[in-house]
């Protein structure tokens, strides 16, 4: 939920707000990504199905230009970079091209991701869709708003009347618990999306157009915005067992608690859920 009193926040070296300059840096790397979207790509593998394209790196390379030259005190956690610790108290996370696999494959759903967390909570979150040109944007205390405009979770209740969204990732055996999961739920929900960008699936949670999104494996820059758009949009986030997520749990139910709390009792004593 929205904090009450949030502490402002320190303008840039330049006498811009973060947000500002969160905003510039999104756009800045959403062009670049649509500049070469459906073009020949430098594509590497991280892992078996992890990949990482010459546009993740100039992506990233123009977001931390803008951030550290803005805000040279702060720490940054970035996908493709080394982490830059710092004593200020805050700290950048970034993820230049949230989908990278549907880019490649040039499927147009991916983002970019540039949130700021203030020690272990989140004080600034921007999903930015550039193909469709969405902003999703949470300030902590100030709501969340797509394109300016206030989104708030779904009031859906029940699991069995819920569109869930989830990802499968890049942890095959913690994908299969999942999978066996939603077998255990099918028929009895309203719907499943499996759309390959976690960050968008969670800002979708926060704007209402699923329900709820699950996930077992992320890294900090797929949930850093995600985990303030819910909360500023009325939502809460927790692990897998309930308990509240932050920056660094790599599980994730977002949605009403209502339907969180139904979801926990609906999937309770499930191989998912441990662990």
């Amino acid at each position: 939920m929205p904090q009450e009193h949030p502490d402002p926040l320190p303008l840039s070296r330049s006498g811009r707000s973060a947000l500002d300059v969160a905003i510039e840096a999104a756009g800045l790397a959403g062009q670049i990504i649509m500049d070469r979207f459906e073009t020949s790509l430098d594509i590497r593998f991280k892992g078996r199905a992890d990949i990482v394209t010459d546009v993740d790196l100039a992506a990233e390379k123009a977001i931390l230009g803008l951030l550290q030259g803005e805000f040279p005190e702060f720490g940054v956690l970035a996908e493709e970079s080394a982490p830059i610790d710092s004593n200020s108290g805050y700290t950048w996370v970034v993820d230049p091209l949230d989908g990278t696999r549907n880019y490649a494959n040039g499927i147009p759903h991916f983002c970019t991701v540039v949130a700021l967390a203030k020690g272990a909570d989140m004080v600034l979150g921007i999903t930015y869709d550039p193909v469709r040109k969405e902003r999703f944007t949470a300030e902590a205390g100030k709501g969340a708003t797509l394109n300016g405009t206030p989104i708030s979770v779904t009031g859906t209740a029940e699991v069995s009347q819920a569109a869930i969204c989830f990802d499968l990732g890049y942890v095959d055996e913690k994908a299969g618990l999942a999978l066996d999961m939603i077998r255990s739920l099918w028929p009895n929900v309203r719907s499943l999306r499996l759309m390959g960008s976690s960050a968008l699936g969670i800002a979708y949670a926060a704007a209402g157009r699923v329900d709820m999104y699950f996930h077992h494996a992320l890294s900090p820059w797929d949930i850093a915005s995600g985990l303030l758009l819910v909360r500023e949009a009325g939502g809460i986030v927790v692990d897998r067992q309930g308990n509240t997520a932050n920056l660094h749990t790599p599980s994730i139910i977002a949605a009403n608690p209502t339907l969180v709390d139904d979801f926990l009792k609906t999937t309770e004593g499930l191989p998912w859920r441990q662990g």
